[in-house]
């Protein structure tokens, strides 16, 4: 089992729901109701379900690699939250508009955007690092050395 197994991704069940729960929001706009979700928890579900990640396991570390075109290392934020969930949050600004120029069609996707991984047992979390390149965000997590086998102890038995 992959050591993300339990990463928070398009394929988790959580996905499935906040998906519906989405397209639920939308049909209804203008209709409250008190089982709703509020626009925060729906903006925020959207932010995770459109940051696509690849995850690698090389022998010493894990890499996670997620797109980021035409951002700036400012605009990306890596954390680590709760000893072991890995945070990637953001947020793409809307290009300001000059003076005589008009956009005619707008297909980028601009906003928030957001990633939570659950780390492994074995992720060192005070040895990862994030490098931001042609583009594609890379984040190192360096995994923690086995821990040796316990060896035997010899108990001296008394007598008495």
């Amino acid at each position: 089992m992959c050591p993300f197994g339990r990463v928070m991704g398009l394929e988790s069940p959580l996905f499935h729901t906040l998906h519906r729960m989405m397209d639920m929001s939308e049909e209804g706009a203008g209709e409250k109701t008190n089982n709703a979700p509020t626009q925060t928890y729906v903006r925020d579900a959207k932010a995770m379900a459109a940051t696509a990640a690849d995850v690698k396991e090389y022998p010493n570390s894990y890499v996670l690699l997620i797109d980021m075109p035409g951002l700036k290392s400012g605009d990306i934020k890596v954390q680590v939250e709760d000893d072991n969930v890995l945070l990637i949050s953001g947020e793409r600004k809307r290009e300001e508009e000059k003076e005589g120029v008009k956009f005619l069609k707008m297909e980028r996707r601009v906003g928030k955007f957001m990633r939570k991984f659950v780390l492994p047992e074995n992720a060192n979390i005070d040895a990862i690092s994030a490098v931001c390149q042609d583009g594609v965000l890379s984040v190192t997590v360096q995994k923690l050395p086995p821990p040796e086998p316990k060896k035997p102890r010899t108990i001296e038995v008394k007598i008495a």
